[in-house]
């Protein structure tokens, strides 16, 4: 094999395990307590691997802050680097709890970003403007009524109370990142809990502007997610937009991604119901 026949890197996905130790709401398709046994046989896939790292894409849990010490600990057995990103179900934690969920995940920050073999990924949160994730009384959770209500109004499609909305400091943030990554000549993947294209009712209530600046910035190859447990994938300019499947979903069959990382390509490869795709650019 030639040098270009081989990934610069690979790294690992996991979607909504949405754990908890309650019984499964079966008309939902939601096999909460089943979701330990699915992350533990991925890492066991993963940990056959070289991986750079796994990155799961929120909803760890589906409610209660003590579903993290069940659900955490599966993660220990990963021989590589763990990160995460927060999802609206994180939050399905008593008041006092919700300002201390990253730290209880071990996140460095709320949305923060790291580098690998000139590649950016770039961790957003997602839930930062919403009626669930910010404290009572806090000037976000204000706002993110005043959003849902104007959305509700306009009749659209992803106006709910489970979907959410970055700050305009995080959004800049964002766009700084990217600029960042243009100087250092990086390619940037974003990752984020909720999608944002293809258009559909469990996107972000900033979808717009988001997939704006993503599509018209050349050095930014992919945004990943979680959230629509059905999975989605569509492409907007240079910038591929994958919504992975959701672990939660079935009572036994598991569904998690392994990442090929070229210097032209991404190779999905797709386990139980996640489907494999490469992705060009």
């Amino acid at each position: 094999m030639s040098s270009a026949d081989l990934p610069l890197f690979r790294f690992g996905i996991i979607a909504d395990p949405q754990y908890a130790a309650i019984e499964p709401q079966v008309e939902m398709g939601r096999y909460y307590a089943n979701s330990l046994a699915k992350v533990a046989a991925a890492i066991e896939t993963f940990n056959g691997e070289e991986l750079s790292f796994v990155m799961t894409l929120g909803d760890i849990i589906d409610r209660d802050f003590k579903s993290f010490d069940h659900i955490l600990p599966v993660y220990e057995t990963l021989r590589h680097e763990a990160y995460f990103l927060l999802g609206n179900h994180d939050f399905g934690v008593a008041p006092e709890h919700l300002e201390k969920v990253a730290e209880r995940i071990g996140m460095p920050a709320p949305y923060y970003s790291f580098r690998r073999h000139g590649f950016r990924f770039i961790v957003l949160n997602g839930n930062e403007v919403s009626t669930f994730a910010p404290p009572e009384g806090h000037a976000f959770r204000a706002l993110g009524r005043e959003r849902l209500a104007a959305l509700l109004a306009a009749g659209a499609d992803n106006a709910h109370e489970w979907n959410a909305s970055l700050s305009d400091e995080q959004f800049a943030w964002l766009a700084s990142e990217i600029e960042q990554a243009k100087a250092a000549g990086e390619k940037v993947i974003v990752m984020n809990h909720f999608p944002v294209h293809p258009p559909c009712e469990h996107d972000m209530w900033d979808r717009e502007r988001i997939v704006e600046l993503l599509s018209s910035q050349e050095n930014v190859v992919a945004y990943l997610n979680g959230h629509n447990h059905v999975g989605n994938y569509g492409k907007v300019g240079g910038c591929h937009f994958v919504n992975f499947k959701g672990v939660v979903d079935t009572e036994s069959e598991n569904t998690f991604a392994i990442v090929d990382v070229y210097a032209d390509r991404m190779a999905i490869r797709g386990f139980g119901r996640e489907d494999s795709r490469t992705l060009s650019y």
